[in-house]
């Protein structure tokens, strides 16, 4: 793996061929969000989105923690670092960026959640906000903003109800308490419930798998997904073909046929 340089005191974000893995890092602070965290995580955000050559991100945390949530004492204290500082003041919003909030900032590219021991408040926040979602069987889970007197301004009043039953959306959001991995598989909040210390090592399987599927279709399906939420089918399926038409119609699709009949990998360029 290769650190970047747009790593920051509280963020390692790394990078290995295709894939980028950004690991929040502050374990002392079960990895609790800092200015430090989110400045990285937005840059990180933004990098996967521009660098051609990248196809999918891993998001986990360090030492067998996720994230703790928000630290909003560290995330009201300026940062230490003078390049975060900067960036502080460069990024519009880079709080909400790095939370991945900001739809228009969320990356062209998918990313893969792994979870070890707490992912609550912030930290579910975050998975909320990824694609695919791998936790270990010990994991905990939980938005406990309600129960503090707070409300989750990362998004998920809005964003769970969308992606599980409303039911199950609102006995997380409601009553604030701790959700276990397979009650998160049951509902469909997660696609995987690992053995413990395996999160990563399956979420990078994932993002491997994904790195041999043609970057452009993967990411005209995200597109299509994010542009067209909210659309009457009709209306969203021209959108849809909009964005399809171009990738079947692609050199990389030329290539998959080639590959499937002389039976080997595609070499996919993304054009």
């Amino acid at each position: 793996m290769e650190l970047l340089p747009i790593s920051t005191p509280h963020c390692r974000i790394e990078r290995d061929d295709h894939i980028v893995v950004v690991t929040m890092d502050r374990p002392e602070a079960k990895n609790a969000l800092s200015s430090d965290m989110l400045v990285g995580l937005a840059d990180a955000w933004a990098y996967v989105s521009d660098e051609p050559e990248v196809r999918v991100a891993v998001l986990t945390g360090a030492n067998g923690t996720f994230c703790a949530g928000a630290d909003l004492k560290a995330m009201g204290t300026p940062s230490n670092d003078p390049r975060v500082q900067r960036r502080v003041a460069e990024i519009p919003d880079y709080h909400w960026k790095g939370l991945l909030r900001d739809s228009e900032a969320l990356p062209a590219k998918p990313i893969v959640c792994a979870v070890e021991g707490y992912a609550v408040a912030g930290g579910t926040e975050l998975l909320v906000g990824t694609d695919l979602r791998v936790v270990s069987e010990s994991a905990t889970l939980g938005l406990f903003e309600a129960r503090r007197a707070l409300f989750p301004m990362g998004g998920s009043a809005i964003r769970l109800p969308r992606q599980i039953p409303y039911a199950f959306a609102m006995d997380i959001l409601l009553t604030g308490r701790p959700v276990t991995a397979q009650e998160a598989l049951s509902m469909g909040l997660v696609n995987r419930v690992v053995p413990d210390g395996q999160a990563l090592t399956v979420a990078l399987e994932i993002a491997a798998q994904i790195t041999e599927c043609g970057p452009l279709a993967v990411q005209a399906i995200l597109r299509a997904y994010r542009e067209t939420l909210g659309l009457p089918e009709a209306e969203a399926l021209k959108v849809s073909d909009g964005i399809g038409w171009p990738v079947i119609g692609s050199e990389d699709a030329k290539e998959g046929s080639r590959a499937f009949r002389e039976k080997r990998p595609a070499l996919y360029q993304g054009r």
